[in-house]
């Protein structure tokens, strides 16, 4: 299969999700019990924020831990009874009261945050993120072959690799793409992940049992929605402790190590953050560029054995606790490497679709070519291309690649804007851009190639 990229325009911004559904799916609790957390729990909480912020209003603390007015009240009389606030007065008269922490409400914060750093929204329990990561479950949707052919269009795929791609997206089996470098691969995967544009509900964090995991993280979860209220006295709307999120879609390559697939702990916030593969839930993950990790092969690819026969995932805290939670994830590899050099037969046929993405022919060559000189408002010149391609390819054993018309016409007009010249290609300019882009195999006789000097092309 050979797949030829082409200009395209921004992606579409996610379509929002009417609120009813979220909050049928999760609405918002009216209780205490309906928390599914323990007053203690809650109490422990509040006076973390206290202790951090100094006073707080009632209406800032319900913004802070996402829970409504009559929850709170209740956690604060709890601790008014305990003695663990008292309410202070504002300094011009005027306003709601706010708590503060008495000397023995101190101690029991820092005895809470010896506990756990977490000082966030209130989490929501194990369980029921169970229950909601199964009720939006990226495997309960197929998608139209018109759906996926839109997001490959300003692409040149043949219809059978079209197909392909549908139909391993729609199974909710593991796919594995491979080639060589330049064919497109990551385009592909980033291609695909227009498919995924529901709003999801994420929640800011899980409570398994006592111990608080982190797992909304603004760098890698799209927010589409933000609760602005106050929460005092809201019966309606999703449960805040959620967030509206597009469908993660998480791609990581090289940076990947096997500590990013297990439940971290940081020893100084005293915090527990959740893993990729579980801040993906939902989504796409993507480990592109398999191979090149610091972890071998083998440890990499063993991590999901289990989670794809299964689709739960199984996870270690401190202590020798553990938690199992769901693995609901488009799961995408994507290598350089031919996949019998990464991994043996038994574990290949646990991935139901290998797909390879191989060189172009001419007509897409040149079919890019004439794209990007539109794109960046160039003369297209068919004789130019047919020069490139008889006088630099061939002579040169160099293969067609998607990525060779962009890269070669960018460093052509890097040149021409230099010398202030016409915005237009030559063979000279080609030539130039040519030697430049490709690394020579020829080097000085005598000297070794790591010594070998920088010189100019």
């Amino acid at each position: 299969m050979s797949l030829a990229v082409h200009p395209t325009a921004a992606d579409n911004v996610a379509e929002f999700t009417d609120e009813a559904r979220l909050s049928a799916l999760v609405p918002r609790p009216q209780t205490l019990e309906e928390t599914g957390l323990s007053n203690r729990f809650l109490a422990d909480l509040v006076a973390k924020h206290l202790h951090t912020a100094g006073t707080l209003t009632l209406a800032q603390l319900t913004e802070r831990l996402a829970l409504s007015g009559p929850i709170l009240e209740k956690v604060l009389n709890f601790m008014r009874r305990e003695a663990r606030i008292e309410v202070r007065p504002r300094p011009d008269g005027r306003g709601t009261l706010p708590y503060a922490l008495t000397d023995h409400g101190r101690s029991t914060a820092l005895d809470a945050f010896m506990r756990s750093g977490y000082c966030g929204a209130a989490p929501v329990p194990l369980t029921e993120y169970v229950r909601v990561a199964n009720a939006q479950s990226v495997h309960g949707r197929r998608f139209e072959p018109s759906a996926v052919q839109a997001v490959f269009e300003g692409m040149t795929i043949p219809d059978d690799a079209c197909q392909q791609f549908g139909i391993s997206i729609n199974s909710g089996r593991p796919v594995f793409i491979y080639g060589p470098a330049g064919t497109g691969k990551t385009y592909v995967t980033h291609r695909l992940s227009r498919l995924f544009r529901e709003v999801v509900l994420i929640p800011h964090a899980i409570a398994v049992d006592e111990t608080v995991v982190e797992l909304f993280d603004p760098l890698l979860h799209q927010a589409v929605q933000h609760h602005t209220d106050n929460g005092l006295m809201l019966e309606e709307g999703h449960d805040p402790r959620f967030i509206a999120c597009e469908r993660p879609v998480i791609i990581t390559g090289g940076e990947l190590t096997l500590d990013l697939l297990d439940v971290r702990f940081d020893p100084t916030t005293r915090q527990y953050e959740a893993p990729l593969q579980l801040k993906a839930n939902n989504g796409m993950f993507v480990i592109d560029d398999l191979g090149r990790q610091k972890a071998s092969p083998d440890a990499l690819l063993n991590r999901w054995i289990v989670p794809m026969n299964e689709r739960r995932d199984f996870h270690a805290l401190g202590s020798g606790r553990h938690f199992v939670s769901p693995f609901d994830v488009v799961l995408v590899f994507s290598s350089n490497l031919h996949p019998l050099d990464l991994a043996d037969e038994a574990f290949l046929r646990r991935i139901g679709h290998k797909i390879y993405c191989g060189y172009i022919n001419e007509d897409s060559y040149e079919r890019i070519w004439a794209d990007v000189c539109t794109e960046r408002k160039i003369p297209f010149d068919s004789d130019i291309v047919h020069y490139v391609i008889e006088e630099l390819h061939k002579p040169n054993g160099r293969p067609l690649l998607p990525c060779h018309p962009k890269d070669l016409i960018g460093i052509a007009m890097d040149k021409a804007d230099y010398l202030g010249g016409p915005a237009r290609l030559t063979e000279e300019l080609l030539s130039w851009a040519w030697d430049t882009y490709f690394v020579s195999m020829e080097i000085e006789p005598g000297i070794k190639r790591s010594d070998a000097p920088m010189r100019s092309s």
